[in-house]
C-alpha cells in the first residue's frame, strides 16, 4: 500500500511556495508495513523488489512470511519450495513448509516435511498439532512430553486442549500467560472463546471488550462477539455486528470463510445447536427446544422442524457457501447435514455425516438426530438404538450433564425409551431457560400428556404460539386428546371440524371416537363413529356407534346430558345403510321420549 502523492499548492494560493520542490512520496519500508500488520501492503511491496533480483534470498523469506500470515499458504509454500532449490539451502525451510501443508490441511505431509528439518521447538509443535489432527495419541503423547514452558510452547498446548474440547484446561493455561503478560492483547480473545465455549457468554463479552477497545476492526474478535450475541439473543443481533465490522473495514472482511459461514448461520434465528428430542410413539411428537428439532406423527412418519446450532433464512445462499468450506471451519459440514435435515433430506444427510467419528458434544447431538429421523423414517431400531446412545453419551458425560444441551440430551434420550417421567424431570430442571419457547413447549407438553398430566399439557401446549405448529396435526391431535380428558370433548370436535378431509382427519376423528366413549363423552363419540362408518362401513364403527348412542341416552335419562341432543342421536342412528340395525335401539329411545315430552 502505497502512499498518494500530495497536491501541490497553487502559486496564486501562495507565492511563498514558489521555487520550493515538491517532495516526492515515501514509500513507506517493510518494517511500517509488518507493525502495522498490513501484509498485502508488505507483498506488495517485496513483490516489487522481486522483480529487481528474483534470487535476493532475504526478499523471498519475508515475501513467503508475509504470505503465510495473509492467509495465503499455498503461495508461501511455493517460494520455500524455491527457496529449497538454491544452493546450500537453510533446512528450516522444511520446518516452514511443514507449516504451510499444515494450514492447507494436508497433515500427514506437515508430518513428513517437518522431520526432514533441525530438530527445534517450532518443529516439535508442528509434529504436535499433526499427530492431533491425525488422531495419532501415542505420538501426541510423545510431543507432549517434549514441549517447554516457552509462551509458545504453552500456547500450543492450551491450543490442542481447545481442539480436543478441554476447554477449562485451556483456559487455565490462557489465563496464566495472560497474567504473566497482561501486553499480550490477544490472550483476551483466547479467553473470551473458552468461556464462549463453555457457555459462559456474558464472561466471555467482558472480556472480550478489552481486546476491541484495542483492534476494534478485528475480524475474529468481532465474529466471537457476534457469536456471542448469537447465543445469547438471535441471529439479527449478531448478524448486526458483522455488519458494523463491514463498515470499519470497507467490507473486505465479508469474504472471509468464517465470516461468510456464520452469515449463513446467523440468518436463521435463535439458540443453535441445542439437542432434538424424539417421541418413539405412533401418535405422538417431540419438539426439541431451540435447536435440532424433529417429531413423530404417526408410525413410520418422519419431519424435522429446525429453530434458529443453526437454522438458515430459507437455506439462504446454504448450498452456495457450506459445501465449497468443507470441514474448514468444522461447523460448515455439521450445518450443511443440518441444512438437509431442514429440507427433510435425510439421506443426503445421513451420507455427509455417516463416517464422521465425533468427537465434540454438538456432533454426538448431530449424529444422534440423524439416527433417529433415518430410524422412524425407515422403522429400523438399529438406528432408534443408535441414537439413544449418542444422546446418552453426551447427556451422562462428566463435562455436559449439568449443561443445558446436557439435560436436553437425556431428556431425548428417554423420549426414544419412553420413560416420559424421566423426561419431564430434566425439562423442568431448564424450565426456566425457555420460558415462552414454543419448541420447549412443545416437548413438555408431550410429556406431560404422555404421562397422564392432561390439565398441565393442555395449558402449556397452549402457549404454543407458531400458527404452523398450532396446525400440524401432531399439535392438534395431542390438544384433542387433553381436552377429552379434561371434560371438554366439544373444544375436541370443533379441532376436528377445521380440518380438511384426509388422511390426518381421519386419525384425529379415530382418536376422538376411542377417547371420548373410554371418558364418557358418548354423544361426541356417536358422531365421531358416524362419521367414521360413512367413511368405511367396518363392523367395528357400527359397533362403536351402537355403543356409543346407548351410553349417551343413558347419560340424558340421568340427567346429565341435555334432552334435546337425543334428536341428534336418533338422527345418527337412522342416517346410514345399517339403520334396520339400529332400529331395536331407536325404538327404546322413541318410547322413552314419548313418555317423557321429548319431541324427535
Amino acid at each position: 500500500m502505497f502512499y498518494s502523492k500530495s497536491r501541490p499548492q497553487h502559486a496564486a494560493r501562495s507565492n511563498a511556495a514558489q521555487g520550493q520542490q515538491n517532495e516526492k512520496p515515501k514509500v513507506p519500508e517493510l518494517e511500517e508495513f509488518l507493525t502495522k500488520r498490513d501484509y498485502l501492503g508488505a507483498i506488495a511491496l517485496l513483490s516489487f523488489r522481486r522483480h529487481a533480483n528474483r534470487n535476493d534470498v532475504k526478499n523471498l523469506e519475508w515475501l513467503a512470511y508475509c504470505y503465510f500470515h495473509y492467509g495465503e499458504h499455498d503461495k508461501a509454500l511455493a517460494i520455500y519450495k524455491e527457496l529449497l532449490t538454491h544452493d546450500d539451502p537453510d533446512p528450516m525451510y522444511y520446518v516452514y513448509s511443514a507449516a504451510c501443508h499444515y494450514y492447507m490441511g494436508m497433515y500427514k505431509e506437515a508430518e513428513d516435511i517437518a522431520q526432514q528439518g533441525p530438530k527445534c521447538p517450532l518443529q516439535t509443535r508442528i509434529l504436535f498439532h499433526s499427530a492431533q489432527r491425525q488422531g495419532n495419541d501415542d505420538k501426541l503423547m510423545a510431543y507432549h512430553g517434549q514441549l517447554t514452558d516457552s509462551i509458545e510452547d504453552q500456547l500450543t498446548l492450551a491450543s490442542i486442549h481447545y481442539q480436543r474440547s478441554h476447554f477449562q484446561e485451556a483456559t487455565d493455561i490462557y489465563k496464566r500467560l495472560l497474567l504473566e503478560h497482561r501486553d499480550y492483547l490477544a490472550l483476551n480473545v483466547y479467553v473470551a472463546l473458552c468461556y464462549c465455549k463453555l457457555d459462559y457468554y456474558d464472561v466471555s463479552l467482558e472480556i472480550l471488550g478489552v481486546y476491541l477497545n484495542a483492534f476494534q476492526d478485528s475480524a475474529i474478535a468481532v465474529n466471537l462477539k457476534a457469536c456471542n450475541h448469537f447465543r445469547m439473543y438471535n441471529g439479527k443481533a449478531a448478524e448486526a455486528e458483522l455488519k458494523t465490522l463491514a463498515e470499519l473495514s470497507g467490507g473486505q472482511h465479508l469474504d472471509h470463510d468464517l465470516i461468510r459461514h456464520n452469515l449463513v448461520v446467523f440468518r436463521g434465528g435463535e439458540n443453535a445447536l441445542q439437542v432434538g428430542g424424539h417421541g418413539g410413539v405412533p401418535g405422538r411428537g417431540e419438539r426439541a427446544a431451540g435447536g435440532w428439532a424433529w417429531w413423530c406423527s404417526g408410525a413410520g412418519r418422519t419431519r424435522c422442524r429446525w429453530v434458529g446450532m443453526v437454522v438458515f433464512r430459507g437455506g439462504e445462499n446454504a448450498l452456495q457457501v457450506l459445501p465449497p468450506l468443507g470441514d474448514i471451519p468444522p461447523e460448515a459440514r455439521l450445518n450443511l447435514v443440518i441444512h438437509h435435515l431442514r429440507h427433510h433430506e435425510i439421506g443426503e444427510a445421513y451420507g455427509l455425516i455417516k463416517d464422521m467419528e465425533p468427537s465434540t458434544p454438538p456432533e454426538f447431538i448431530l449424529k444422534a438426530v440423524v439416527h433417529a429421523m433415518l430410524g422412524q423414517a425407515k422403522g429400523d431400531p438399529e438406528h432408534l438404538k443408535k441414537a439413544q446412545q449418542y444422546y446418552q453419551l453426551v447427556g451422562a458425560s462428566a463435562s455436559e450433564c449439568d449443561t443445558i444441551p446436557g439435560r436436553q440430551c437425556m431428556a431425548s434420550c428417554f423420549f426414544l425409551l419412553k420413560q416420559f417421567e424421566d423426561v419431564l424431570v430434566f425439562l423442568s430442571s431448564i424450565k426456566t431457560y425457555f420460558l415462552n419457547d414454543d419448541d420447549f413447549n412443545w416437548n413438555m407438553g408431550i410429556a406431560k400428556a404422555a404421562t397422564g398430566k392432561y390439565k398441565e399439557a393442555e395449558e402449556t401446549l397452549l402457549q404454543i404460539q407458531n400458527d404452523k405448529y398450532r396446525n400440524e396435526y401432531c399439535y392438534l391431535s395431542w390438544l384433542a386428546r387433553c381436552y377429552i380428558m379434561n371434560g371438554k370433548s366439544r373444544m375436541a370436535w370443533d379441532l376436528y371440524l377445521r380440518l380438511e378431509t384426509n388422511d390426518e382427519s381421519y386419525q384425529l376423528l379415530q382418536l376422538i371416537a376411542n377417547d371420548c366413549y373410554k371418558m364418557g363423552a358418548f354423544y361426541f363419540a356417536c358422531k365421531a363413529f358416524d362419521v367414521l362408518e360413512r367413511l368405511d362401513p367396518a363392523p367395528e364403527y357400527l359397533e362403536g356407534k351402537k355403543g356409543a348412542a346407548c351410553g349417551a341416552f343413558q347419560m340424558i335419562v340421568a340427567a346429565k346430558e341435555p334432552k334435546d341432543t337425543l334428536r341428534d342421536i336418533v338422527t345418527l342412528l337412522r342416517g346410514n345403510n345399517s339403520a334396520d340395525q339400529c332400529e331395536p335401539i331407536v325404538a327404546v329411545m322413541r318410547k322413552w321420549a314419548k313418555n317423557n315430552g321429548v319431541k324427535l
